[in-house]
C-alpha cells in the first residue's frame, strides 16, 4: 500500500491528485521551483522539497533532483501528474529503480508511445518525410510531450525550415526533447479521444469519446464528453483501435489515444501514456476517480470486468490569464480573487492573491459542468463562467462565455478551425455601459456632499475609466437626497456595491477597487487620473514587449540598417511556454535593435525601431 506520494509537478495537476490522496489517507509530497515556493500545491502538501531554480528546465525537469526529493521525504511513490516528465521513460526507470512505486505505465510502454514517431511505426503509420507543395499544408510537431508546444502549420514550403527551427526550439525548451517530425494537416477536422486505464491482469476499459477540437495555438480550450454527433460505428471503431493500442505496448495505468477526424475518417495522431488535462469530464460522465483508479492499480489491483455505465454529459473549459484580442497574449499579476458559483467543478493552481508569474503556463483554472443533456451542460457552464468572480488579470472568461453560447459549438458544428473563423466576433469589446458609472458611485461613497454648510447643492462630479482601451467619462452629483446621474436612478451605493434602476429595471454591480484598478461584475476598469502625466512619446514604428517573457531568437542578420517587409519575424518571446512572434509593423529600414537572445523584458519595453519608407 502507498502511504507517502510525491507528485513531480506543480500548480492544479499536483493539487488534483493530492485531492485524492487526502481522501485516500496518503501523505503527500511537493516538489517546487523557486518561483513556486508558496504555491498552493507547495503549501497544502504534508511535506515541501525546494528544487533550486525557476526554469523547468532546471527544476521540474530534473528527474535526478525530484527522485532525491522522494528519498528524503520518505516517499514510497512518485506520481508524475500530466507534462513535464510524466511521459519520460527514463524518469520512470528512475523512479522504480530507486526503489519507489511508479504510478504510470511501465517504461518500455512510455517508450514505445512517448514518441510520435516511434508510436506510428509500431501501428504501422508511415510519418511524412519529404515535403513538397503537393503535400502542404502540413503540421510540424513535436515527438515528445503535447500541450500545443513544438506545434507549427506550415502553408508555404520556404517556411518549412523556419517552423523546424521554431518547433524544435520550443520542443527543446518544454519537454527537454527536440526532436520533431512532419505529418499532413487536415484542415476543418475535429480532435476527439478515447481515454484507457489498463490494470496489470490483463484487463482494458475503453472509457468513451472525448471532444477538444476548440483549439488555440494546438492547445485545448473547451474539452467535453462524449464527443458529440459521433456514429456508435466510429466510436466503436475508434474504441477498439485504443484498446488494441494498448495491449500493443501491455500498458498499464490511464492513458489517452487520440485521433484527428476528417469526416467519418479517423487518423490516428498519438496516444499520451499519461492522464490528460480534461480527464474530469470522464470522471463525471463515469462517476469514477480517475487518479484513485491509478493509485489502485500501481498497488497492484485489478479492475472490474468493465466500466460503470456513462451518464450525461460533461463539458470543461480551461480559464487563461490571457489576452485572445491580442493574438492570446499571456497575462501576469496578482490574482485577486477567484470564485465560481456552486454547482460546477473548479480545479486551480492557485488562490486569492498569488502571483501569476511569467515562468509556466497561463491556465488558472478548470471549470467543469454535468448535466443530463449536453444542451444543459453548455448552459451550467455558460453561466457559471459568466457569474464567476475573477478579479486579476485580463483572462479569456468572456472568450469560453460567448463559444459555449455560440449557434455553431451549441448545433456541434466544432472542429479545430472554429477560432480561425470566429475568433474576432468573439472577442469584440461589449462593456457594461454602465461599469463606469458603478465604479464611480462606489468610489464616493462616504465623502461628505458637502464641504461645510451650504444652501446649494454641489456641482456635478467627473471620473474617467478606461475600459478594454477606450476611455469613458462618467458625470453625477451630490443632492440633499444622495448621489444622482443623468437618466439613472441610484438606489444604493457604497464602496462594494451599487445598486441602479435603469428603465424601471434594478441592476446590481459589486465592485471592487486595487489600486487605479477596479472590478464592476465581469468588466474590468482602469481609474484614469483627472491630470493625466505627460508620457513622452514612442518613435514612429516602435516595437515595444507587449508580455513579459525572454527573448529566446533574433531573426538572422538582423541589425540597424537591414531592410524589412511589414509582417516580417524580426524576433521571438518565449512567455509562459510558449514562443511569440514580434513582427516588422511596416516596410521600412531597422534603425535600433535594443534586445539580444536571452534578455528578459517587462511589458512596454522597447525592442527595436522600424523606419517607415
Amino acid at each position: 500500500m502507498i502511504s507517502t506520494l510525491l507528485v513531480a509537478n506543480r500548480g492544479e495537476i499536483a493539487r488534483r491528485v493530492f485531492r485524492t490522496c487526502r481522501a485516500a489517507g496518503i501523505r503527500t509530497v511537493a516538489v517546487h521551483a523557486d518561483p513556486d515556493a508558496d504555491a498552493p500545491h507547495t503549501r497544502e502538501a504534508d511535506l515541501a522539497v525546494r528544487l533550486p531554480g525557476a526554469t523547468p528546465a532546471e527544476t521540474y525537469l530534473r528527474g535526478d533532483l525530484i527522485v532525491r526529493a522522494a528519498l528524503a521525504a520518505g516517499a514510497d511513490a512518485v506520481h508524475p501528474g500530466y507534462g513535464f516528465l510524466s511521459e519520460n521513460a527514463g524518469f520512470a526507470r528512475a523512479v522504480l529503480d530507486a526503489g519507489l512505486v511508479w504510478v504510470g505505465p511501465p517504461p518500455e510502454a512510455i517508450e514505445a508511445m512517448a514518441s510520435k514517431t516511434r508510436a506510428k511505426e509500431l501501428l504501422g503509420i508511415a510519418p511524412l518525410t519529404r515535403v513538397t507543395a503537393a503535400d502542404l499544408p502540413v503540421l510540424v510537431k513535436a515527438a515528445a510531450g503535447g500541450g500545443g508546444r513544438g506545434m507549427r502549420v506550415v502553408r508555404r514550403v520556404e517556411e518549412l525550415d523556419g517552423a523546424l527551427a521554431a518547433a524544435r526550439a520550443e520542443a527543446a525548451s518544454a519537454f527537454g526533447d527536440g526532436e520533431v517530425f512532419v505529418e499532413p494537416y487536415v484542415e476543418g477536422g475535429r480532435h476527439v479521444e478515447v481515454q484507457i486505464l489498463a490494470d496489470g491482469h490483463g484487463t482494458v476499459w475503453t472509457l468513451g469519446t472525448r471532444d477538444c477540437s476548440l483549439q488555440r495555438r494546438h492547445q485545448k480550450v473547451i474539452e467535453e464528453a462524449p464527443a458529440p454527433g459521433l456514429r456508435a460505428e466510429l466510436v466503436d471503431e475508434i474504441s477498439a483501435f485504443a484498446e488494441r493500442a494498448a495491449r500493443a505496448v501491455s500498458y498499464v495505468g490511464a492513458g489517452t489515444v487520440e485521433f484527428l477526424l476528417d469526416g467519418d475518417t479517423a487518423h490516428f495522431l498519438e496516444m499520451n501514456t499519461r492522464l490528460q488535462v480534461e480527464h474530469p469530464v470522464t470522471e463525471a460522465v463515469f462517476g469514477v476517480d480517475l487518479v484513485a483508479l491509478q493509485l489502485r492499480i500501481a498497488e497492484g489491483a485489478a479492475l472490474e470486468s468493465a466500466p460503470p455505465p456513462a451518464r450525461g454529459h460533461a463539458v470543461e473549459a480551461r480559464l487563461y490569464a490571457e489576452d485572445p484580442a491580442r493574438d492570446w497574449a499571456p497575462q501576469t499579476g496578482t490574482l485577486h480573487r477567484l470564485a465560481v458559483p456552486e454547482g460546477v467543478r473548479l480545479d486551480s493552481g492557485y488562490d486569492d492573491g498569488d502571483t501569476v508569474g511569467v515562468h509556466y503556463d497561463p491556465m488558472l483554472a478548470k471549470v467543469i459542468a454535468h448535466a443530463p443533456t449536453r444542451a444543459e451542460a453548455l448552459r451550467t457552464l455558460a453561466g457559471a463562467l459568466e457569474r464567476a468572480t475573477i478579479h486579476g488579470p485580463v483572462t479569456n472568461r468572456d472568450l469560453l462565455v460567448r463559444s459555449l453560447r455560440h449557434d455553431a459549438f451549441t448545433s456541434g458544428r466544432l472542429d479545430t478551425g472554429f477560432y480561425d473563423r470566429h475568433l474576432t466576433a468573439l472577442t469584440a469589446p461589449d462593456p457594461d455601459p454602465y461599469a463606469p458609472l458603478a465604479a464611480a458611485l462606489a468610489d464616493a461613497h462616504g465623502r461628505s456632499r458637502f464641504g461645510g454648510w451650504r444652501n446649494l447643492g454641489s456641482g456635478p462630479q467627473t471620473k474617467r475609466y478606461a475600459v478594454d482601451g477606450e476611455e469613458h467619462e462618467v458625470h453625477y452629483r451630490h443632492t440633499r437626497e444622495g448621489l444622482t446621474a443623468d437618466g439613472v436612478r441610484v438606489i444604493h451605493a457604497d464602496a462594494a456595491l451599487v445598486v441602479l434602476e435603469v428603465d424601471g429595471v434594478r441592476r446590481r454591480f459589486a465592485v471592487a477597487r486595487y489600486g487605479d484598478r477596479v472590478q464592476v461584475n465581469a468588466t474590468a476598469l482602469t481609474a484614469l487620473p483627472r491630470f493625466p502625466d505627460p508620457v513622452a512619446p514612442l518613435a514612429p514604428g516602435s516595437l515595444v514587449a507587449p508580455m513579459p517573457g525572454t527573448v529566446v531568437r533574433v531573426a538572422e542578420g538582423l541589425a540597424p540598417g537591414v531592410e524589412v517587409k511589414a509582417g516580417e519575424p524580426l524576433l521571438w518571446l518565449e512567455a509562459m511556454k510558449m514562443e511569440h512572434r514580434v513582427t516588422a509593423p511596416v516596410t521600412g529600414t531597422l534603425t535600433a535593435l535594443e534586445v539580444a537572445p536571452g534578455r528578459q523584458v517587462a511589458v512596454g519595453t522597447l525592442l527595436a525601431v522600424v523606419r517607415p519608407g
